[in-house]
């Protein structure tokens, strides 16, 4: 270390979670460069592989695949048996050991964190990850697993927001018809503005909560991807967040940990295949395909969540409801290409 503070870096293009996932595959997309050094790259350094068509045929299907993965986890956090702390307590804990054998396994082409202020910075994020995981597995408990889904993905937009409040960043008129228009979705959704104050709004509201999180989290790592590997970043954000769950979910709630096999099975598919399978998928993909591809995870989720609560869960999606989720979906497409 020179202690010379490293050059800025642009944020990369703008991802979506993505259901308050908090996807950082999507946001922590390596720069394209022309090494190739396979997946290895995605995950260990700034380095992106050049896609061949069989790598890009098998990037998509895994893209579909995470996106299915993802867009599944609410189902577990409602089948849970332990409360949304505790839930989210256990799904970090329990992805945090596949990170940590990923980060070891694989060679580190990164700097490694020098002193207090660096391991703050790395720390910063798994703070916001927690914050953002509490409101989100909150709000699945106070409206539908649609708008939970739904209301956290507007997190791109506020990412802009807070981009051009703390980076004086441009905001395009595109942005704002964007937004105006995920705004007009957000009422048809709610069924008009006579009704935007009643019904289910504290959940949605702790769903756009959980958004904001999720932004913090997303900007308060976009920097350190230009000293840091993905893989390095998620052991640290995610050991952060495990240790910021485990009081609150002590304190707050009465049991912490399952009592069944079938509850300990639920917090295992929302740790391992809609945390670390369904991020690990979507982070090789995208290794391998252009970054507007990361809309395709931003439309799927939604979608593969409310059919998976109409079917478990009994929740059907009125067509108020699917023509104003439509609305908010493109506005937030439209607005994260301004």
């Amino acid at each position: 270390m020179t202690g010379r503070r490293p050059k800025p870096v642009a944020l990369p293009p703008l991802a979506a979670d993505i259901s308050g996932e908090y996807a950082a595959c999507l946001w922590l997309k390596p720069l394209r460069s022309d090494n190739a050094h396979g997946i290895a790259a995605s995950w260990t350094s700034a380095l992106s592989p050049v896609a061949s068509p069989s790598h890009a045929r098998l990037a998509l299907i895994a893209l579909l695949v995470g996106g299915i993965a993802i867009g599944g986890s609410p189902i577990f956090v409602r089948f849970s048996e332990v409360g949304p702390m505790a839930t989210a307590f256990w799904r970090v804990a329990l992805a945090l050991v596949p990170f940590f054998i990923v980060s070891r396994a694989l060679p580190q082409a990164d700097e490694r964190p020098s002193g207090l202020r660096d391991r703050l910075f790395l720390f910063l994020p798994g703070i916001f990850l927690a914050a953002d995981l509490g409101s989100w597995h909150l709000s699945l408990h106070m409206t539908s697993v649609a708008n939970a889904t739904l209301f956290a993905n507007v997190a791109p937009v506020f990412v802009t927001l807070g981009s051009w409040l703390l980076f004086r960043t441009t905001i395009t008129p595109v942005f704002l018809a964007g937004l105006a228009l995920a705004l007009i979705g957000v009422v048809v959704l709610k069924g008009g503005p006579a009704a935007l104050g009643g019904g289910q709004m504290a959940g949605d509201a702790t769903a756009v909560v959980a958004a904001m999180f999720y932004a913090g989290y997303m900007l308060s790592i976009g920097h350190l991807r230009a000293r840091f590997s993905t893989s390095r970043i998620m052991v640290w954000t995610t050991f952060a967040a495990m240790t910021c769950m485990l009081p609150v979910a002590f304190f707050l709630e009465a049991d912490l940990a399952p009592a069944t096999l079938f509850g300990w099975g639920m917090l295992l598919g929302l740790a391992l295949i809609s945390h670390v399978g369904g991020q690990g998928l979507v982070t090789y993909a995208l290794a391998y395909l252009p970054t507007a591809f990361s809309s395709l995870t931003l439309l799927l989720q939604p979608v593969v969540a409310a059919l998976l609560a109409w079917l478990l869960l009994g929740e059907p999606v009125g067509l108020m409801q699917a023509i104003g989720g439509a609305i908010v979906l493109f506005g937030i497409l439209v607005a994260r290409r301004g």
